[in-house]
C-alpha cells in the first residue's frame, strides 16, 4: 500500500491534477482508495452506473465501447473521469491486460472534498477546460 506522500508523489504527474496545489493533492491522496486488479478482470461495463475515476498506477487497461478500442491505459493514465461529473451510465467497459494496481476515487467522496476545498474545484476545472479545448483544437 502506499502512504499518502508516495501518492502525492504521483498525482503530481497527472494531467487532470496538474493546476492542483501540492497540499490539495494530500487532501485528494487521502480519499483515494488503492485496488490490485488481476488481468481479465472487468473493473467496469458499458451501461453501468458511473460512480468512480480510476488512475493507474501499474498494469494496463483496455478500454472498449462494443467490441472497439478506445484507449489503453497505463502508467499514469486516467479512466472514467466523467463519473466524477455526472450520473450517465459508463460509456465503455475497463478489462485489465495484467495484473494492475489502481488508484479508486470515487464520486462521493470527491464531491465531499470539493465541498470543503473550492481551490481544488477551481484547479480541477481548468484542467477539465484544458482538456476539451485540446480536443476542440484536435
Amino acid at each position: 500500500m502506499l502512504t499518502t506522500v508516495e501518492k502525492v508523489i504521483f498525482l503530481q504527474d497527472i494531467d487532470f491534477f496538474e493546476f492542483t496545489h501540492t497540499e490539495d493533492l494530500a487532501y485528494i491522496a487521502t480519499i483515494t482508495q488503492e485496488v490490485r486488479v488481476k488481468a481479465g478482470s472487468i473493473i467496469y461495463k458499458e451501461g453501468e452506473v458511473s460512480d468512480s475515476m480510476y488512475l493507474v498506477l501499474d498494469g494496463r487497461v483496455r478500454l472498449h465501447r462494443g467490441g472497439n478500442e478506445i484507449m489503453i491505459a497505463q502508467s499514469k493514465d486516467i479512466f472514467g473521469t466523467w463519473a466524477l461529473f455526472d450520473d450517465e451510465p459508463r460509456v465503455a467497459t475497463a478489462v485489465t491486460i495484467d495484473d494492475s494496481n489502481l488508484l479508486r476515487i470515487s464520486k462521493e467522496d470527491f464531491f465531499d472534498l470539493l465541498s470543503d476545498h473550492t481551490n481544488i474545484t477551481e484547479s480541477v476545472f481548468k484542467a477539465l477546460v484544458k482538456k476539451i479545448r485540446s480536443l476542440i483544437r484536435d
